[in-house]
């Protein structure tokens, strides 16, 4: 009979919540490879990171007891879904999009209070996040409200493990989803050409794709953007508030914001965690694995690891762009980077030329986000 494992750590100790950063370079040191009910075999090391990363034969992304695509999906399955999706992200459509992003990031910024304390989240990174996604996806302003509302279930959902809300919070996207798909059907020629009825006409082999399939792809693209853009947002804006220096240097080099901007979401990571299963027997950073271990990916260690990039908080503009696992690496890689970069990129040069300084508010700090949420859930700053 197997003995349950022993934990090594608890990643929802107050000393982890309390400060992510400080706990995942302590277990980075101490305990590389941890075991926890929660989150089964956690990797903290770089290297060992990649090592999973550049082996999706032994490593196997099929971890999601729902329909995944094609993130949940492996070769050759993934790579037919996969080529589907990255025209999504593609050059020109990411020219056609910059200026709908910049008139949205411009108006939210001109409607933020000047010299009194703003709750960032509220005012700026949900409605951000939230307005661009849709404008992209071609969704209807009245989708937006029951849309947060939904991603606060499904946050809570997942925060809990409770398996009954998550099924009923993904059967309501799905109605969502669904709903939007038969409009776009029904008006036939006149549907809007946008994301969403363009994915209706995609074919995957001889047939089109099935309304499960474009549902997954949106749900996909639905939490994984909003969460982690809304994320992003915080993190850089509160970065720049704690750092005059740089927030003065990017000021008045803005050339600088996509650089600078991987470099401060490599230092406080806006996605926290992915997840693997092997599927043989395997032994990584010295210790054996049997097949169907479930592993868990500590972005926020892994691109803090000194071994890689010395110092983890020195701000840098320097490094090579190939260690920095923001959007992840290897078949896996975030199909979106492109559309994420560009609404980061937008969002902060707006942000920069439509104020003249962000500071925080002396005796209202900001409360961090809980797992598996990142960056922070309040997010008091002065807007001059």
């Amino acid at each position: 009979m197997n003995e349950k494992p022993t934990n090594d750590w608890d990643p929802r100790s107050e000393d982890v919540t309390d400060d992510r950063s400080a706990a995942y370079d302590d277990m980075r040191h101490r305990c590389p490879i941890a075991h926890s009910d929660y989150l089964n075999l956690s990797l903290f090391r770089h290297d060992d990171v990649m090592h999973v990363l550049n082996d999706p034969e032994t490593f196997s992304n099929a971890v999601s007891s729902y329909l995944s695509v094609p993130n949940g999906m492996d070769p050759p399955e993934h790579t037919r879904y996969r080529s589907i999706i990255e025209p999504y992200f593609g050059p020109q459509r990411m020219t056609v999009f910059e200026p709908v992003c910049r008139e949205l990031a411009a108006s939210l910024v001109n409607g933020l209070s000047r010299g009194d304390e703003v709750e960032f989240n509220a005012r700026f990174t949900q409605d951000f996040a939230m307005n661009i996604q849709c404008a992209f996806l071609g969704w209807p302003e009245e989708l937006r409200g029951p849309l947060l509302q939904w991603i606060c279930k499904n946050r809570e959902a997942t925060l809990t493990g409770d398996r009954i809300a998550l099924d009923q919070v993904a059967v309501e996207f799905d109605t969502y989803i669904k709903g939007l798909l038969v409009q776009r059907r029904e008006s036939g020629a006149d549907a809007p050409n946008d994301v969403t009825t363009s994915l209706i006409h995609e074919r995957i082999g001889d047939r089109l794709l099935q309304d499960d399939e474009i549902v997954s792809i949106l749900r996909n693209w639905t939490v994984g953007e909003l969460g982690t853009i809304a994320a992003c947002v915080g993190i850089l804006a509160h970065y720049l508030a704690e750092h005059p220096d740089v927030q003065q240097r990017l000021r008045e080099q803005p050339s600088l914001l996509p650089k600078a901007i991987d470099e401060i979401l490599r230092i406080r990571a806006p996605l926290i965690a992915n997840r693997r299963i092997s599927t043989r027997p395997v032994e990584i950073g010295g210790r054996k694995l049997p097949a169907g271990q479930r592993i868990t990916l500590i972005w926020a260690s892994a691109n803090r690891d000194e071994t890689v990039f010395g110092d983890p908080d020195e701000f840098r503009l320097d490094r090579d762009p190939a260690s920095n696992l923001l959007y992840g690496s290897g078949i896996h890689e975030c199909p979106g980077a492109p559309l994420a970069r560009l609404e980061l990129r937008i969002g902060m040069e707006e942000l920069l030329a439509r104020t003249t300084w962000i500071e925080l508010v002396p005796g209202s700090p900001p409360k961090n986000a809980v797992y598996p949420a990142a960056g922070f859930s309040a997010l008091p700053l002065r807007i001059e």
